[in-house]
């Protein structure tokens, strides 16, 4: 067969076929009289495994050595390319991400698009302060920052100043971060649970409420905490018993005795407060430093119940214990 047929059986260009040969890819024996290239069957399949090879990402000087080299071993040649190729799915994935929020913020002129893909570079930057300045602009009403890239760059963000203006951006975007929180909150890292439910709870909205209520029990402590804490401030009762176990435990315990003493001011709370504090007091494995702060607990909390506890307390066989509940049972009776 001539070059014109062969090109035509193959579906590979004359053009092509002579640049395999000038490669040494292809080597058509066979002349014609007239001196025209002559292929013969085994050059047509070769054309075909050469192809083969080519459409695997293979590079030329790699088609050669597979096809002449007795001993190639392809392993670890396939390895290189399955990496190389879901690099470069990375790479068009991200870029159709970085595509699809521009589209999103909707420009309206090329300088919108530029504002956009500079912002969004910036949130993605090694320098910490140059993604604080792009969340601090996003917060400002920047245009260009769609709240998917906000929602993203504070799940991922490690300095605590940065992720301070994300979330404070975040929850000027109002409730069209929540949905996308609430996937974050689901993350099986627990380091992402817990830039989520601190960003979710500076978010105004019921919605936000009722994430950080799910979160109460939350399998990582780090996030239950964060929760509790954010509700307490928000005057939901719910929070209660993460705050107690946190004064047991002395994990932000000041601020966790001062929503309870917030909360106790709700007088159908009080009891409830004082229930539960008890309770924790009367576990075997309190050690006197928790329930010292227990005890101190009690102090902002109102009504008789809490007063009949202080009084127990301080008969203690705790000489810390009794002093410090005898000093509070003491204030609450001249106050």
């Amino acid at each position: 067969m001539l070059i014109g047929e062969v090109a035509r059986r193959s579906g590979v260009s004359a053009r092509m076929l002579r640049h395999y040969e000038s490669l040494g890819l292809l080597r058509p024996a066979e002349r014609t009289g007239a001196g025209y290239r002559e292929y013969s069957n085994e050059d047509v399949r070769r054309i075909f495994h050469i192809e083969s090879l080519r459409s695997l990402g293979l590079p030329l000087r790699d088609v050669a050595r597979a096809l002449d080299d007795p001993g190639f071993d392809p392993s670890d040649l396939i390895a290189t390319l399955v990496r190389e190729t879901r690099e470069r799915i990375a790479e068009e994935t991200e870029l159709l991400t970085r595509l699809q929020r521009i589209g999103a913020a909707g420009p309206t002129a090329w300088e919108d698009v530029l504002r956009s893909v500079a912002l969004l570079h910036a949130l993605g930057s090694e320098s910490a302060g140059k993604r604080q300045r792009a969340a601090l602009s996003a917060a400002e009403g920047g245009a260009g920052v769609p709240v998917e890239a906000l929602v993203e760059a504070a799940l991922n963000e490690r300095e605590p100043s940065v992720a301070g203006a994300l979330r404070w951006a975040l929850a000027r975007s109002g409730d069209a971060a929540l949905a996308l929180l609430e996937q974050g909150l689901r993350s099986p890292t627990a380091e992402v649970r817990r830039r989520a439910v601190r960003a979710v709870a500076e978010i105004p909205d019921p919605g936000a409420t009722a994430l950080l209520r799910d979160a109460l029990a939350d399998a990582d402590i780090g996030v239950r905490r964060s929760a509790a804490l954010a509700l307490g401030a928000h005057g939901v009762a719910d929070a209660v018993p993460t705050l107690i176990d946190m004064i047991a435990d002395g994990a932000n315990d000041v601020e966790a005795a001062d929503l309870l003493g917030a909360l106790a001011s709700d007088l159908s709370l009080a009891d409830h407060i004082v229930a539960g504090l008890v309770d924790r007091l009367g576990t075997n494995a309190v050690e006197p430093s928790s329930r010292l702060r227990l005890a101190q607990a009690l102090a902002d909390v109102p009504g008789s119940a809490a007063s009949r506890v202080l009084a127990d307390l301080a008969q203690d066989g705790d000489r810390a214990v009794a002093l410090t509940a005898a000093y509070v049972l003491q204030l609450r009776e001249a106050r």
